[in-house]
């Protein structure tokens, strides 16, 4: 009888690590910011006019159930323009 053959192990590869070339690790970090940074404007720009249609709805709910006149309202805003300044 013919010896048996061992079976052929698969070699392992291993995955090699690029190392970064010296200034690609700034460049990439950059750009995450800058990434990042759109994805914070864009989240900006879609909040900003829901909260103010949202603001409106108060206000309008304010002097439909005459909480307060639209002169407090005026007030209030010159108000917090003001604090702002």
């Amino acid at each position: 009888m013919p010896p048996k053959k061992k079976p052929q192990r698969k070699r392992l590869r291993r995955h090699t690590i690029h190392q970064r070339k010296r200034g690609e690790s700034a460049t990439s970090r950059e750009s995450l910011l800058g990434h990042r940074l759109n994805d914070v404007i864009e989240q900006i720009d879609i909040i900003v006019p829901e909260v103010t249609a949202r603001v409106a709805a108060l206000e309008h709910l304010l002097i439909e159930k005459r909480l307060c006149t639209r002169e407090d309202l005026v007030r209030a805003r010159e108000f917090v323009s003001i604090l702002e300044s």
